[in-house]
Order: C-alpha cells, then structure tokens, then sequence
C-alpha cells in the first residue's frame, strides 16, 4: 500500500460520515494494530506521513500492539527511545490529539517495563529536560508526559494484572510522584504572573498536574472518579514539608483569585484535597492548626469578596470545599481558631444565600447542609468556653431549607420529572439525608415552624375537598408542598438523636407533627380529592405519606411502641390513637386505599407493597397485623374485583410481592385450615383455567391469567421458610392442580414471559 493510500484511508476511518466506508477502513488498517510485524512500518508512518491521521493510526495501532503483545524488551526500549526524540524535534508542531497519543504510548510503554529496566524510570528527568527548553511548546510536552504518566500509574489496564498494576503504582509513588508534585509547584510559581495566552495555557497543564498528583490512590482503595465523594487522602509522609509550607496552599489561593474557570475551578479542586489530607501527617497539633487557619482565611477571602462565585463550576467545588472541613476537622478546633466568629458567620450567610437559590445552587446545597450537620452533631462533645454560635444560625438555615422547598414548588417543577425530588428518590435522599439532624438540634422552635407552614396549607386543602370543581393547577402545587413537608416529617422521624431536648419532650414533638401527617390523612382520600389518583401531584403526596409511615413505624410502631408512652399519650389526647395497634390499623387503612385505588401508578403500589411487607414480615408488627380486621379482609379476598391492580399491566410484577406479604401472614398462623380457606380466591382461577376448553386455551386472556395465577403462586412459595408450610402449599398444588400447570407448559412453551 503506498502512503497516499493510506493517508487517504486514515482520512477516511477518522473522518467519514459514511459507516459502511469507516468500516472497510477500518478493516483494512487493523494489520497495524494486530500484527507485530507491522510495528515497523508503524515507525515509517510516524518519519514521513503528512497527514494527523495517519500519524494517529500509527500511534493507536503501537499503543494497542504495547498493550496487548509481549514485546521483547529491546523492541520496547527502542520505541520509547524513539517516542522520547520524535517528541523533542516534533511535537510541537503536532496537532493536539497526535500529541496526546504519542504521550499516551510513551508512558504504557514505561509502565509496562518499569520492573524490566531502569531506563524505563528515566521518563522523569526526560520530561525536566522538556521544562528546562526556552519553549512553550515543549515545556507544555513536558508538563503533558507527567500528567499522563501519573493517569496511566493509576489505573488498571487491560493488559497488565492487577497485582502488578499494584506494584509498579506503588513503586512509581514511593520514588517518583512527589517529585513531580514538586515540579507542578515550581511550575505554578513560575507562570504565576505572566498573563499571555499561551502561559494560561501552560498553567492550566501545571494546575492540572498539581490536581493529578493530589488525586492519586495512595492506598490502592481504586476511589470512583466519576463520584465527588471521596474519604481522607493518604499523602505519604515525606510529603509533610512540603504541606507544611504556607507557600503550599497559598498559591492555589492566588491561582483562584487569579484566574477564570476553568482554571480557578481546578485550584479550588486541589484546595478541596488538600483540605482532605489525612490528620496524621502533620508534625504537631500546632502545625495543624496553622494549616486550618489557612484554609479558613483562604476561604473566609472567598466568602466576603463574592470572586468567582458567579461561575456555577466555582460555586459547587467551593461549596465542596467548605463541605471538607465536616470531615476533616472537629468544632472544637474551629471554634479555638482565630476569627471563628466571622467565619462562621459568612458560612451561615453564604448557606441562606444558597438555599435562596435553590434553582441554580440546588446541587451544591447538599455540601454545605453536611457542613452544618456534622458541627451540630458535635455539639455534645464541645469543651471549653468558646462559643460556637450554632444556636444563632442554625434554625435560620433549617427555616430557610423549608421554605427554598416550597418555594420551589411554587415556582414551577423541571419539565424532567427525573430533576424533581418529589420523583426522583436520590435526589430527594441527597437534598434531605442531613437536614434532620439540624431540625432536631433547636427541636422546639424547629418544628414549631414546621407546623405553622404546614397548618394554612392543609387547611386549605381540606376546604378543596369540598369543592365540586376544583382548580387543578391550585390543587397541583398545594398536594406539592405538602408533599415536601411529608417528606420533611418523615425524615425528621427517621433519626432520634438530639441536644438541648429530654426525650420525653422529643417524643412529644414526635407526635405533634406525626399528628398533621395523620390528620392529613384523613383529607387525601376524602371529597373531590378522591378522584384525583390520575394526578401525579397526588401521587407524589402518597408516596410521600407512605414513606413517613415507614419511618414512624421503624420508630414508633412494635418493640419499639413499648418505650414510646409519651408519644402515644399525645397522639391520643389530639387524635385519639391511644397504642400502636389502633395507629397500626391507620397505617394498613391507607394501604388499602392505595392498592385499591391506584391501578396506573406502578409507583404508588411497589411503595404501599414494600410497607405492607415490612409491617407483615416485622415479628411483633406481623402478630398485630393478623388482630386487624382490614387484614383478615385482605387475606380472605385478595381478588382483583377489591384489588384492580391485580389486572393492570404495568403492575403484574407487584402481585408476586402482594402474595409474598400475605403468604406471611397466612403462615404466621401455621394453621392448614387457615391456609386452604385463604387460597379460596386463587382456588377459583384455577378451576376457571381448569375449564377453559382447549381451543380457547391459547387466547392472550388465558395466557395474561396463567402468567398472573404463577406470579401470584410464586409469591406464596416464596413465604413458605419451612418444611411444614412449603408442605402446605405442595399439598394444595399437588396433585390436584398439576393438570393445568403441563397444560400451560405444553400451550406456552413458545413464549416465554419475563419473571
């Protein structure tokens, strides 16, 4: 093949918008990634192509032949030769992409040989020789080599074990990275206050390497990077001077203040894991404490000056940093810093803004909400006579998260319902996973205000139930922000810890705002409101009920009940719920019109389904379930003419967790004449199925009944944890109904039906 060829066909395999051509290329050129023989002209490509793209095949096709053929050794030491002077006369004439891959191959090339000889090590003191010449472009290669060389050592590939993976990122640690951190920190100082184009651009390559080397996975915990979350950074020891050094953090400061995103959003990265170094690694307590006083003053600069904050990439690495100092450092070592007082203030501040901001900030709120609960929760172990002002910002900023909630509600919902909490569980578990620790910290005063945001709306909502014909749209958002209080309740229920409050008064408090859940209750499924399951604001105000019942039961509800008397001594003084068997049988009330009214709502019933078969598979929960007469009623005639669900579609997988509950509650008994009067209903579709002539029998009606009877059955099976209850079920089944069961198999063999 001649050269024009070829360049023609890289053209073509990078380039081309017709598939069927990119393929052929692609078929043609894949010898030089495959065949070792070709490496050679690999080399030959790199020396005389014209073209990027032929300069990109040869330099794929030798990363691939590196990666997964073992080359001998001398082979390998002359193309990283090679790479090394191709790169010093070439590179930086080369198109961005050509360059990359080139680096790519020179540093899998050194990994891959870093234990077959030292001149593999070498790359480090190659790349100083690329900083050391007066041009840009080569001091960028330079920078370029080592940040590629520190992202190869670590992560994992394809054609290395992972125990020698391991060892060659290790020894690349021990011996190497904190060089490099070194050299990025040079560099950073260097370019520091030059503004020209093309140093902007050497500076994010130092940024960007400083953040490489602070990210690397000292300990082989292989951290997602994908995730924001990550624990303490384990930075060796020898690293200690170097942290120690004000100059350390200061310059990533100045590069914030300096700089424009991307950029500035890079050096908060490298403050945010800086602020994450391990406690260990400083020399002494004071030397620590120099470090946090840093990092406070740093971002106390921020917080009064408002710079780079208009930037959404800015604003949530900032939030993520002052979210470190949660994990980091305990309050009685913020509170002993100086200028605390003015700290904590602008973080308070910076918090209320936030929340204000609910539409644009709604990601990053998550951090700072972290924040103030791990100070909260470290209240209780606070010595000493400093102040830690808590109490004076702390229920501004519970006060403010409600109200962000319900102003968002009023402002419209995302046209994504994926983007609404109301819809998305992970979402709302973010938004909501530290905010009960911060109501229960001034508790009294928190849902005091709780209540009296929730009082106009409910009553408003009750009058609605009234009307004949309602607004809607009124309707939509009230369902809504009584939904996000719902929520609120329930989280707040779902953690028992507090300061400053007796549990007797807790558990008081409990009740008052379980008892607005409750008296809400009673309006959802009443009036106009009762037509309204089709809506999805209803729905969303259903889940949200049935998810403060699984936390109130977690906490109140069984073996728990029995230490609760004060909690059920006001419920019944304002609800008449005297014990947990009578709020239990509210509980299953609002289960059942769940399941009865819901047939569209998938949601809705795996979510009533899941409380269900909780409150029956609890030991103590599922012995006072069988006293109610609502679950009798159920066992007896779980038929879809009570249950229209059973027959919708889109919830056929649900009956098999609806048998699984009453197959529960049907062997808790451990009575083979409870069990046979119970399967009364399922009794009956058998002897229907049973009937069916056989020139009928291959009706899509039929097939939906047979499918829907085996999921039914299959949840009783899957109740049956003994000898003598599977045996129960055997019984009944055989041989009695095994006729219809090889009827079905032998009918239905040719379409299968997901389980």
């Amino acid at each position: 093949m001649e050269l024009a060829q070829l360049e023609a066909l890289c053209e073509r395999l990078y380039n081309s918008q017709d598939s069927v051509e990119r393929a052929h290329a692609e078929n043609t050129l894949k010898c030089f990634s495959m065949n070792t023989e070709y490496i050679s002209q690999c080399q030959y490509i790199l020396d005389h192509a014209l073209t990027p793209y032929a300069l990109m095949l040869a330099s794929s096709s030798l990363l691939k032949q590196v990666t997964e053929h073992s080359l001998a050794l001398k082979l390998r030491l002359d193309i990283w030769t090679y790479l090394i002077n191709y790169l010093a006369t070439r590179g930086p004439e080369l198109q961005p992409f050509v360059t990359a891959s080139l680096i790519q191959l020179l540093c899998r090339v050194t990994k891959f040989g870093w234990f077959d000889d030292d001149r593999f090590r070498d790359l480090v003191t190659e790349s100083m020789n690329f900083l050391s010449q007066a041009t840009p472009g080569h001091y960028a290669i330079g920078l370029k080599i080592l940040s590629q060389l520190i992202s190869e050592m670590n992560q994992a590939n394809s054609g290395m074990p992972a125990t020698n993976h391991r060892r060659v990122a290790c020894s690349f640690r021990d011996q190497y990275l904190f060089q490099i951190f070194q050299i990025s920190l040079t560099s950073l100082g260097q370019l520091k206050n030059d503004g020209k184009m093309v140093v902007n651009q050497l500076q994010e390559l130092a940024l960007a390497l400083s953040l490489k080397c602070l990210s690397f996975d000292f300990v082989g915990t292989s951290v997602d990077e994908s995730s924001d979350e990550f624990g303490t950074v384990q930075i060796p020891s020898p690293w200690k001077p170097v942290l120690e050094d004000s100059s350390t953090l200061q310059i990533f400061f100045d590069y914030y203040a300096i700089t424009k995103p991307p950029l500035s959003k890079e050096a908060l990265e490298c403050l945010v894991r800086l602020a994450s170094v391990r406690r260990s690694l400083f020399t002494n307590d004071a030397a620590r404490s120099k470090f946090l006083a840093h990092l406070m003053t740093g971002t106390k600069v921020i917080l009064q000056t408002g710079q780079g904050l208009a930037d959404h990439d800015n604003y949530h690495e900032f939030c993520r940093l002052l979210g470190r100092f949660r994990v980091n450092y305990q309050l009685s070592e913020l509170v002993n810093m100086e200028g605390y007082s003015d700290w904590i203030r602008l973080v308070a501040e910076f918090t209320l803004k936030s929340l204000q901001s609910w539409q644009w900030a709604s990601n990053s709120v998550y951090y700072l909400l972290g924040l103030w609960s791990r100070l909260v929760s470290s209240v209780p172990y606070l010595k000493g006579d400093a102040p830690s002002l808590l109490d004076e910002f702390v229920p501004k900023i519970t006060e403010s998260f409600i109200t962000s909630r319900f102003n968002s509600v009023q402002a419209g919902l995302p046209d994504d319902l994926s983007e609404n909490p109301l819809d998305n569980a992970e979402l709302l578990q973010d938004q909501l996973d530290c905010f009960p620790c911060l109501c229960r910290f001034q508790y009294e005063s928190s849902s005091l205000f709780v209540m009296n945001i929730m009082e106009p709306v409910l009553q408003i909502y009750t009058e609605r139930a009234r009307l004949h014909v309602p607004d809607s749209s009124d309707l939509t958002v009230i369902e809504d922000k009584l939904a996000w209080i719902v929520h609120i309740i329930a989280a707040i229920l779902k953690i028992k810890q507090c300061t400053g409050c007796s549990v007797e008064s807790q558990e008081v408090l409990d009740a008052e705002l379980s008892a607005r859940v409750l008296q809400l209750i009673n309006v959802t499924d009443s009036g106009i409101h009762s037509q309204r399951y089709g809506e999805i604001s209803k729905q969303r105000l259903d889940r949200a009920i049935l998810t403060f019942f699984q936390h109130f039961r977690k906490s109140y509800v069984g073996d728990q009940a029995i230490h609760s008397s004060k909690l059920y001594a006001r419920l019944s003084e304002l609800l008449g719920l005297h014990d947990h068997l009578l709020l239990l049988n509210v509980i299953i009330g609002k289960i059942v019109t769940n399941l009865k009214c819901y047939t569209e709502s998938e949601e809705v019933i795996d979510h009533a389904l899941s409380l269900f078969l909780e409150l029956a598979s609890g030991y103590m929960t599922g012995k006072l379930l069988l006293k109610l007469d609502t679950v009798k009623f159920i066992v007896a005639n779980h038929t879809r003419e009570h249950f229209p669900f059973l027959e919708a579609k889109r919830c056929t997988r649900s009956r098999t967790t609806f048998y699984y509950t009453i197959g529960w509650l049907i062997f808790m008994e451990d009575s083979p004449v409870k069990f046979k009067s119970s399967m009364d209903p399922l009794q009956h579709v058998f002897l229907s199925l049973e009937s069916t002539p056989d020139a009928v029998f291959r009706t899509d009606a039929v097939r939906y009944a047979l499918v829907g009877l085996m999921r039914d059955l299959r949840g009783i099976a899957m109740a049956t944890n003994s000898r003598r209850t599977y045996g129960f079920l055997f019984d009944w089944l055989y041989p009695a109904h095994m006729p219809l069961l090889l009827k079905g198999i032998s009918h239905w063999t040719d379409t299968p039906e997901p389980c």
